[in-house]
Order: C-alpha cells, then sequence, then structure tokens
C-alpha cells in the first residue's frame, strides 16, 4: 500500500473507534443518570402532547371514528 493509501485507512478506523465509543458512552450517560432528572422535573413540567380535551372528542364524533 502507498503511505497516502495507510493514512486514509488510518482516518477511517479513528473515526469507527470514535464513532463506537461515542455510542457506548450516550448509553452509558442515560443509563446512568436519564431516569432521575426527569423524576424531579415532572411535578415542575406541564405534560405536552397528546390529550383527549373536549373539541377532540367532539371531532371524533362528528368524524365517525
Amino acid at each position: 500500500m502507498s503511505d497516502q493509501a495507510d493514512r486514509l485507512t488510518a482516518k477511517r478506523r479513528e473515526f469507527l473507534k470514535l464513532l463506537g465509543m461515542g455510542g457506548a458512552a450516550g448509553a452509558a450517560a442515560l443509563a446512568a443518570g436519564g431516569a432521575a432528572p426527569s423524576e424531579a422535573g415532572a411535578s415542575a413540567k406541564p405534560e405536552t402532547g397528546y390529550r383527549e380535551t373536549a373539541h377532540v372528542r367532539k371531532f371524533y364524533e362528528t368524524a365517525r371514528f
């Protein structure tokens, strides 16, 4: 192999190593501290997302779902 090909191969290997380590570090961070902040902040934040309210129920009635 040429010197340039060796450097290119080394760069690819380093990239893949970093990618693998980054994924492992992200998984470890989620496992270690993912649940504690959500429990503490659950009462402070208003709930977002889907909620079946009166106007949503009315839509379902008129749309015949």
